[in-house]
This record gives structure tokens, C-alpha cells and sequence, in this order.
């Protein structure tokens, strides 16, 4: 089977004839079907996360259940799964208060192998290391079972793949992290594929106004198209609190930014009510520094908080994503941009990072 491998940081991935070691015990082997191309894969291929190398990027995606290994319960052959990259043993502290994403079960194997510590993907008989330990940009990977959740069969591959990540990380920030309350005033800051999301997520809550905010304008006309009823252009407005507090009065109630840099954050709580719950759901690279008002978090109530995967808990929120897809509640093919064939996978990212597209989708045979 081929896959793309990333070598060395800030080089091209390289699709390469690979070799697949069977599933072992408590692992199962999936035929790839679909995989998005995510910001997060940047992260990691320009050594933003460093990473052991090489490895193959990729973890937002769906696939055919090929193989069970022994011990296999939750799944079995033919079976459509989506990938979770979260692990969740079931067992820590963590996995036990429903806090999944916090998993911390599994922190003794070594990051990019399985969890006995070694690696299923070879080329020419060097171990290859997967993101997340999925490694979702292959035709075929084997994973631990508890990373695959397994969902209705009518569900599109390339809509499934994107339950993943994106729409589960901006759904979930709003509906499962901030939980917020009909009615509520919620910016969003950046509108990529999370933030569209986090778009939607503030409609299914019965969000009053939501304030897209970015710095392109064929992204805040697309955020439009997902229920924004406000955008905010922050490249060309000088003042984008004023321009908030224009819009939502005191400000908004609730802030959730998909980007996380230092100029975002500070925005994400400046634009904010008294009282106001500001949200990172963006992964910044881990030396990047954001500043608040101390005096204005305590004499104005205001709340910072950081979600990592939308809180989400993958076995019960990926059906009733799907399930919300299928009922025509969320609308995931707005957010396909662009497919490619696993050979296009650099043009993916290159136009990713342009700001061409709301999602690729890298789609397998």
C-alpha cells in the first residue's frame, strides 16, 4: 500500500510504496477512505510539533474496518469507522469523570507507535512512525481499536472524515465545552474549517447574533453561508472590539477563537461582555504567548478557557454529528473546498495554507 511520509520538517511528503504489518491484539487494520487536510498536519510537517520522524501526517478521516486483531469487540469486518485521534483508556481519572480527550491512560508508549511501542508501517524495512499514532494519509493503517468509532453506513466517506476533527473541534467548543445558552452573542475568529463550524454549533444552540471575524474576505462571505449573521474583516478594521461592541452592545457573551495566536486571544477577551466566556479552540505552536487585563478579569467576571478536541467524547458525539448531517442539521458539504487523490497531497496543503479552501479532502479508490 502507499502512503505519504514525511521525512525531514519542511519538506514535501513523499508518497511511497510501504509495507503493513497485521493487527495485533486489541488492533484493527482500516482500508482508508477519506482524509481532510488540516492545519493541525501542517503543524506537525512544519515542525511547529515536533514530531519523531519519519512519519505519516494525517488524522481526520473514515474508513472500512478490513481486519480485527484478537480481543477486538466494539467493531468487525466491513464496518465504517471514523477516526479518533484521541485515546481513551477508559480507565484514568480522566476517562472516568467522561473528560476523554484529557486521556492520559496511554502516556508510556512513544509518540507515533502503537501502544507495545512499535511501528506497523514500513518502507524498505524502516519503521515509520503515524500522527497521533493513525497516521491517516495511507491507503491502509492499522490503529488501536479504541481510535475508531463506527457509524451508520449511508454517512458520505469524504463528510465522515471531516466529523473527525473539524466538526467535531467547532461543534463541540460550543455545544460541549461553553454549552451556551439560547439567545447568547458569540464571535468567532477565524473561519476556517473549525471556526465555520463553531459557526454552526452557535445555530444549533440557538445562538442570538454570531459575529464572524477573519481576515479575508471570501472566508467571511462563506462564514455567512453558515449562519454568520455579522463579519468583521480584522485586517482592514482598525478597531475590531469597537466594532463588536457596535454590533452586540456590551459585547458578546461568549468568544471561542480558532486561530489562537497573541493578537486572536487578546481579541477574544476584549470583545467580551461583563461576565463573558472567552474560548481557545485553536492549537497555536506551543511558544506563542497571549496577554489579558487581570483587572478586567476580575472586576468585569470574565472567563478563559481552552478546549482541546470540542470536548468531545468520540464514541457518543461522532453518531449524533452523522446523525445531525443526515437529518440536514449540519451542513459538512459546504465545507469541501477541494478533493484530491493522495499523490495531490502537497497542492492540498499549498492551497490550504493560501487560504483557497474551507476543507480538502484527500479521497482513496
Amino acid at each position: 500500500m502507499k502512503a505519504a511520509i514525511l521525512f525531514k520538517p519542511n519538506e514535501p511528503l513523499q508518497v511511497l510504496d510501504c509495507e503493513l504489518d497485521p493487527p495485533k491484539a486489541l488492533e484493527v487494520r482500516v482500508k482508508m477512505k477519506a482524509a481532510g487536510v488540516c492545519q493541525s498536519d501542517w503543524h506537525v510537517m512544519n515542525g511547529d510539533w515536533p514530531s519523531p520522524m519519519p512519519i505519516v501526517p494525517g488524522h481526520e478521516a473514515a474508513g472500512e474496518i478490513l481486519e480485527c486483531g484478537a480481543g477486538v469487540t466494539t467493531v468487525k469486518p466491513g464496518d465504517h469507522v471514523i477516526f479518533s485521534f484521541r485515546p481513551h483508556c477508559g480507565r484514568c481519572r480522566y476517562c472516568s469523570q467522561g473528560r476523554t480527550v484529557l486521556c492520559i491512560g496511554r502516556s508510556g508508549s512513544p509518540p507515533g507507535a502503537l501502544y507495545d511501542g512499535t511501528l506497523r508501517i514500513k518502507h524498505k524495512g524502516q519503521g515509520i512512525n503515524q500522527m497521533a499514532r493513525i497516521g491517516t494519509f495511507a491507503e491502509e493503517v492499522v490503529v488501536p481499536e479504541e481510535m475508531v468509532v463506527p457509524i451508520r453506513k449511508d454517512m458520505p466517506w469524504a463528510q465522515a472524515a471531516l466529523v473527525g476533527c473539524c466538526v467535531a473541534t467547532g461543534v463541540g467548543a460550543v455545544t460541549r465545552h461553553a454549552k451556551i445558552e439560547a439567545g447568547s452573542t458569540v464571535l468567532v475568529i477565524g473561519c476556517g474549517g473549525v471556526g465555520l463550524n463553531a459557526i454552526q454549533g452557535a445555530v444549533l444552540s440557538g445562538a442570538g447574533k454570531i459575529i464572524a471575524a477573519d481576515i479575508l474576505d471570501n472566508k467571511l462571505e462563506m462564514a455567512k453561508t453558515f449562519g454568520a449573521t455579522h463579519t468583521i474583516n480584522t485586517a482592514t478594521d482598525n478597531d475590531p472590539v469597537k466594532k463588536v461592541k457596535e454590533i452586540a452592545g456590551l459585547g458578546v457573551d461568549y468568544s471561542f477563537d480558532a486561530v489562537s495566536n497573541d493578537k486572536t486571544q487578546a481579541l477574544a477577551f476584549d470583545a467580551l461582555a461583563p461576565g463573558g466566556h472567552a474560548v481557545a479552540v485553536g492549537i497555536s505552536a506551543p511558544t506563542v504567548r497571549a496577554s489579558y487585563s487581570p483587572f478586567m478579569m476580575v472586576f468585569s467576571e470574565k472567563t478563559v478557557s481552552g478546549t482541546f478536541y470540542g470536548s468531545v467524547r468520540p464514541d457518543l458525539d461522532f453518531p449524533v454529528l452523522v446523525d445531525h448531517y443526515m437529518n440536514k442539521r449540519l451542513n459538512i458539504d459546504g465545507l469541501i473546498s477541494r478533493t484530491y487523490k493522495l499523490d495531490e497531497i502537497n497542492d492540498g496543503f499549498k492551497r490550504m495554507m493560501a487560504g483557497e479552501v474551507a476543507r480538502g479532502v484527500v479521497v482513496f479508490d
